[in-house]
């Protein structure tokens, strides 16, 4: 069952809001631009899993969404693909669901939009050396402390 947008109106920014989502400083998602779906959860539950549609997923296409800049746009598609989605069947309430479901979904862009510094190598210093070798000698002090007492036979 499609749903076209959130189903709790009136609650805060970071939960399920008729505003806009923020990912980062730089994106922010319009509520149009996510698809909900609700169904039902599988596993054990009883009646009430039987009866409530609880399971909830929703998903945003990359490729048509407004908050994206070209670069960005580019860096998702290429770590997530086209389409990102997020599911949540953690608790029996579809409202939670839905704000569990929305923040993971954040959390997937915002961590498909992060930039890993360039890692220059670099040797290790002159004290770094000198205190390596030094616990490589204390290290085979110990081990040859452990071995028979000269004069033993």
């Amino acid at each position: 069952m499609k749903v076209p947008g959130p189903a709790c109106p009136g609650t805060t920014v970071g939960d399920v809001s008729e505003s806009v989502i923020r990912v980062t400083a730089s994106v922010a998602l319009a509520p149009t631009d996510l698809v909900w779906r609700v169904s039902r959860s599988g596993g054990p539950g009883g009646q009430h899993a039987n009866t409530s549609d609880t399971r909830v997923e929703v998903s945003v296409d990359v490729r048509h969404c407004s908050g994206f800049n070209s670069r960005q746009r580019a860096l998702v598609i290429s770590r997530l693909g086209p389409v990102v989605r997020a599911v949540a069947a953690d608790t029996r309430s579809q409202a939670r669901n839905r704000e569990l479901a929305q923040t993971r979904l954040v959390g997937r862009i915002a961590a498909a939009l992060r930039v890993d510094p360039v890692r220059r190598p670099t040797r290790p210093s002159r004290g770094a050396k000198e205190n390596r070798l030094q616990s490589k000698q204390r290290r085979s002090n110990v081990k040859k402390l452990r071995g028979r007492p000269v004069g033993d036979d």
